[in-house]
């Protein structure tokens, strides 16, 4: 039997990255999933590949009503819901403080943090009528530390953290756990997807990426989606039944210190550096 055996799930963004590895990985344990997204032919493909245990509704999280939507169509589907990945999502306006307009400031906002508050509370009624769930929220190390991305996002996902631990703390009382997972540096999509650069360009951009990507933390292996999907089944399991409130970092080490702290190289250039300023 799988660890979601005879769950319901919604994950929002499913059809791509860290979604979609998701959903493979809810159906691989017994769950069945309504894809929330905008990519409708890649959700149509998703459906005929996971025949049964996969629907697909085209949902713009940055439209309450697509939201709201989405979680009655999986309840209606499947006969309720149990679950809930709040994963939508994109780099967002990449302008700096000095540069940034209230429009591109808002529409990160929505798509991020408004998206996720209005997930919760639109699948809650849900949850509550199955006598309570699991939502996971995805945050980023970038809301934990200055320097992983643009303002906008950073700001974002630091509101995620902190709406997963209030709507924690508010909705315990009808056994619903809300946390939410802190992605390092997952090769996925997000990093060119949503660039002016012409798909040539962005493939080079993703091939140099995947180049570095196993230098990228203390952990020599590049971060993939399916590191985040089983994140995703452990927060939505029994086995993280007294799990609450909480963001789990999920970097390959990224974020345990600065690079000097764990590879060797940097910390011979510093100190070569330090030998060097003495002399001098």
């Amino acid at each position: 039997m799988g660890r979601l055996e005879g769950k319901v799930a919604v994950v929002t963004g499913g059809c791509s990255g860290i979604g979609l590895a998701t959903v493979e990985r809810f159906v691989a344990e017994g769950a069945r999933v309504l894809i929330a997204d905008i990519q409708d032919d890649a959700g149509a493909a998703i459906m005929r590949r996971l025949d049964g245990s996969v629907r697909y509704h085209h949902c713009d999280v940055t439209r309450e009503s697509d939201i709201a939507a989405a979680m009655d169509e999986a309840a209606a589907s499947f006969g309720g819901l149990d679950i809930l990945f709040n994963n939508a999502g994109a780099a967002g306006a990449r302008l700096p403080i000095e540069e940034m307009t209230g429009e591109a400031w808002d529409a990160t906002q929505a798509l991020l943090l408004r998206s996720v508050a209005l997930g919760i509370r639109y699948a809650l009624p849900h949850l509550r009528a199955r006598g309570g769930g699991a939502i996971i929220n995805t945050a980023s190390i970038a809301g934990l530390q200055a320097g992983w991305s643009p303002i906008a996002y950073a700001v974002a996902k630091a509101g995620v953290i902190q709406l997963t631990r209030v709507a924690a703390a508010e909705l315990a009382r009808y056994r619903v756990r809300v946390n939410a997972i802190c992605p390092g540096y997952i090769l996925t999509n997000i990093f060119t997807a949503d660039t002016a650069n012409p798909p040539d360009v962005a493939d080079r951009i993703d091939a140099a990426l995947r180049q570095v990507a196993p230098d990228m933390q203390p952990v020599p292996t590049a971060g993939a989606p399916r590191h985040i999907a089983d994140a995703c089944v452990f927060l939505a399991s029994e086995e993280a039944a007294f799990v609450n409130g909480t963001h789990l970092v999920v970097d390959g080490g990224l974020t345990i210190g600065p690079r000097h702290a764990w590879d060797p190289e940097t910390k011979s250039l510093i100190r070569a550096a330090i030998s060097d300023a003495v002399k001098g």
